[in-house]
């Protein structure tokens, strides 16, 4: 580029300056020093800067970065930390004015009058405290943020005006803040905790999720990732849980609305003074409470539905999704969970029928359908053979054959096991049965339906997320001090926060559930040279036992500390039951079990001490949130070693973490044959997790006959997943090959499209 004076740039305060070619030189060198395989030059030649007079500096940066982000490839994948210095350069002195950071306790008191950081942080805090904080942010792991993590920064989780664009924090004081609100009510080392927590998140060893990213630290005192909401069978229940779900969901929160209690189309209400019209009506109402609002400007609002497999409208209900019909019976913008047990798959594997009822005229058979397997085996036989009860029988062949025609056709009909929930979960059944699931389907935990929003005697739950980096530890035994900050940090969390609805604090704070997730799995497998098969299994299963344990330890120790939780009766917790205790022992057969952990010492310490949360354990998605980290999703495997994610924020590239020496070990999603060898690992995993695991079934139509996928497979491995134990099934999908066409040249790039409202960035940590 050549000088030119002559040209007048515009800063950003206005002010208007000669163009100063050499400066932007020098910002790109700066970017580029020690990385290898990449060229200032060449992100300069591709800027194609064309000047003029007037121009914004700002524009030039932002040119900078979009060439640096273009030339990310397989080949050159460095450029991705390129164009992730080069947007922490514009946002410092977009933030600060200048490229060096304000300190700790001034950014703070600005932002605390501008109402972004809530005040209360001052009160806390002594001055000389926040300053010692602010002395040990280390400004400069800001360096190590990739390209897509630092436009997923900008774009969700950094404090800003949403309409002008204009930030006031950096990453570093972000996960200060976070921390210092986090342990603000500690008195025994808090210091301490807060430099623990930092130093675990900044090293990208801790995930958290969206609530806590974008929220906490600032006026809003909402953080819980997903809400489980169940209504009951009146017009005041339903206007309860409609109401609920506006309040949840302005708070960012992702919601699963339990609807299965709702009589069908034609019941008689008003003792037959009316018909009812039906579940789908009721649906539309929640779908509009949905999207009502988005989640804080963040995300649009979503939600699954949840309802029972057996409810007489399931013919209309499965549909619902189908672009096939009018709008009339068709309630789109939901996703929607069926609710299955054995005695359904048994009457598929023996020919038999599926026999469908209105759930008020059957309240028992709903009630054991969680509760008691056995009692509701009984109950459905005896409902079956009634000549008074409203009924309708279908064939399970032609049953099932819908229910997998329709999750395959949308992917986004879900599979709920409530047997496998109920049996495997660390809550009685008996006295708090689980009822449903969240949006991502990881969560499990007992709801009861509201009167009215007032009504302190139903049973709204929540959730707060996070997740441990399995891929930043060498091995199991260096992830306990992470897992114990994690616990401790999100049951603080539990305490800081406000409850728009009073069902859901009461809830709450008897039970503190937390759920503690995996993140960048299959980076974990790659770099131990194992994919998702049977190579996995003993590595898997014993970091699985250790997660678990130091997760549960940790809140033994908290019972210890602060007390445990008052409705610990109701947990399998409470007699030493443990999830290692209770899983199908079906897994067995895929590894025998041996204890790597002392299970035993831990089953006398909660005996004696409690616990101080009723779960642990939930494995979500983790699509943006794991980006920040440099991961890979959750526990899901990439579709490919380059992935451009496409979303409301724009077109990302996201390069797979240890690329150059890693490239042939990666098992990608769309080379697995089968999803076998994933179900069998997650089956693992579910082993040792009390709540569930948002498990996906993929398929490559290349892998079978014509290209199709049949009947049969997505019919197997549906009675694979239930044999060893999976509580909620998720997406289904299905690869088109669409996704590759500008990318011909490198089998390795796919284009992802992310929708945000279905991404549930609160639950995808």
């Amino acid at each position: 580029m050549e000088m030119n004076q002559t040209i007048m740039v515009e800063k950003r305060d206005g002010a208007r300056v000669p163009l100063d070619l050499n400066k932007f030189h020098k910002v790109v060198m700066w970017a580029c020093n020690n990385i290898a395989n990449v060229s200032p030059s060449e992100i300069e030649i591709k800027s194609h800067i064309q000047f003029f007079e007037g121009m914004k500096t700002t524009e030039i940066q932002e040119t900078l970065i979009k060439a640096a982000a273009d030339l990310i490839s397989e080949e050159t994948p460095n450029y991705q930390t390129v164009a992730g210095r080069l947007i922490n350069y514009t946002l410092r002195k977009e933030v600060y004015g200048q490229f060096e950071p304000n300190d700790f306790l001034s950014t703070i008191k600005t932002n605390i009058e501008l109402n972004k950081y809530d005040e209360e942080i001052l009160s806390l805090y002594t001055e000389d405290e926040l300053n010692e904080l602010g002395a040990y942010i280390k400004h400069e792991r800001d360096d190590e943020f990739t390209y897509v993590a630092m436009e997923q920064m900008r774009g969700k989780y950094l404090v800003q005006n949403r309409i002008t664009k204009q930030y006031y924090e950096t990453p570093q004081i972000m996960y200060m803040m976070i921390g210092a609100t986090l342990f603000s009510a500690y008195t025994k080392d808090r210091l301490r905790w807060v430099k623990d927590f930092y130093d675990a998140v900044s090293t990208f060893k801790l995930s958290l999720p969206t609530p806590i990213m974008a929220g906490l630290r600032t006026p809003t005192r909402q953080f819980s990732s997903c809400v489980l909401i169940e209504s009951d069978d009146s017009l005041k229940s339903i206007n309860a849980t409609s109401s609920s779900i506006v309040n949840y969901i302005s708070q960012k929160a992702g919601i699963g609305i339990n609807a299965g209690r709702i009589r069908a189309l034609g019941q008689p209400i008003r003792n037959g003074d009316a018909m009812h019209t039906g579940l789908i009506p009721f649906l539309k109402l929640f779908q509009a409470s949905v999207k009502s609002c988005s989640q804080g400007g963040v995300r649009g609002g979503a939600a699954t539905v949840y309802l029972p497999g057996w409810h007489l409208e399931f013919e209309d209900l499965v549909v619902l999704k189908n672009n096939k019909g009018t709008e009339n019976n068709r309630v789109r913008q939901m996703d929607y969970a069926f609710q299955l047990n054995k005695l359904m798959y048994t009457r598929l594997i023996t020919g038999g029928n599926i026999t469908l009822f209105s759930p008020d005229e059957v309240p028992d058979l709903y009630d054991a359908f969680f509760a008691d397997q056995d009692k509701f085996e009984e109950l459905y036989e005896k409902y079956e053979r009634s000549r008074t009860v409203t009924k309708k029988s279908i064939p399970a062949q032609e049953y099932f054959s819908a229910l997998i025609t329709e999750r395959k056709d949308t992917g986004r009909i879900y599979i709920m096991n409530v047997d496998n929930a109920n049996n495997h979960s660390s809550f009685d059944p008996k006295h708090a049965p689980i009822k449903q699931s969240n949006l991502c389907c990881e969560i499990n935990l007992p709801t009861n339906p509201l009167d009215d929003i007032a009504d302190e005697t139903g049973e709204i739950s929540l959730c707060t997320l996070s997740a441990i980096n399995w891929g930043a530890f060498k091995t199991p035994q260096e992830m306990q001090k992470t897992c114990e900050i994690a616990v401790r940090a999100l049951d603080a969390l539990l305490d800081y926060q406000n409850y728009p609805v009073k069902a859901a604090e009461i809830s709450t704070m008897n039970r503190r559930p937390l759920g503690v997730g995996i993140i960048n799995f299959a980076y974990f497998l790659a770099k131990n040279g194992v994919k998702y098969d049977e190579s996995a299994f003993e590595l898997v299963d014993e970091w699985a036992q250790h997660w678990s344990y130091y997760l549960i330890k940790a809140s033994v120790d908290l019972a210890k500390e602060k007390g445990k939780i008052p409705l610990t009766n109701q947990t399998k917790y409470d007699i030493g039951v443990l999830p290692v205790d209770t899983y199908k022992k079906d897994v067995d057969d895929l590894i025998p079990h041996v204890d790597k952990v002392d299970w035993a010492g831990l089953r006398e310490e909660l005996k004696e001490h409690g616990i101080r949360n009723s779960t642990l354990m939930a494995l979500m998605p983790a699509e943006t949130s794991a980006q920040i980290s440099n991961s890979t999703n959750g526990i899901e495997p990439p579709r490919a070693l380059v992935s451009e994610k496409q979303s409301k924020d724009g077109i990302m590239k996201q390069v797979v973490p240890g690329i150059h020496h890693l490239k042939k070990k990666y098992d990608l999603l769309w080379d697995q044959k089968t999803p076998e060898g994933y179900i069998k690992l997650t089956a693992i995993l579910q082993k040792y997790i009390d709540q569930g695991i948002s498990v996906n079934t993929s398929y490559n139509p290349v892998n079978y006959e014509d290209e199709k996928v049949p009947m049969s497979a997505l019919l197997t491995d549906l009675l694979t997943c239930y044999k060893y134990g999976h509580k909620q099934l998720y997406y289904n999908n299905t690869f088109d090959g669409q996704g590759e066409v500008e990318f011909k040249e490198d089998k390795n790039i796919e284009v992802d499209e992310i929708e945000d409202e279905e991404n549930c960035d609160s639950c995808t940590i």
